[in-house]
């Protein structure tokens, strides 16, 4: 398995807003990203699933702000 494979496989989280969430980003941006933005990512897939949703909702912030760059309105 290769590691775009893997990361779509650690981007489903079981709760759809999270799914649809880190799936549109890896779909879209990922590929394109820089090393360190590509680092942050891998990090935030490291959280648990409440606290990423958290996150990812701005109810949390954790000692990386650059999280937030990661939402993208759900329309």
């Amino acid at each position: 398995m290769d590691q775009l494979s893997k990361l779509r496989w650690q981007c489903r989280r079981g709760t759809k807003e999270l799914d649809l969430l880190l799936q549109r980003y890896l779909a879209t941006n990922y590929l394109t990203a820089d090393a360190n933005e590509k680092a942050l990512f891998l990090e935030l897939l490291r959280l648990e699933d409440d606290d990423l949703f958290a996150v990812l909702m701005g109810q949390l912030r954790l000692k990386y702000p650059q999280f937030i760059q990661f939402i993208q309105p759900l329309n």
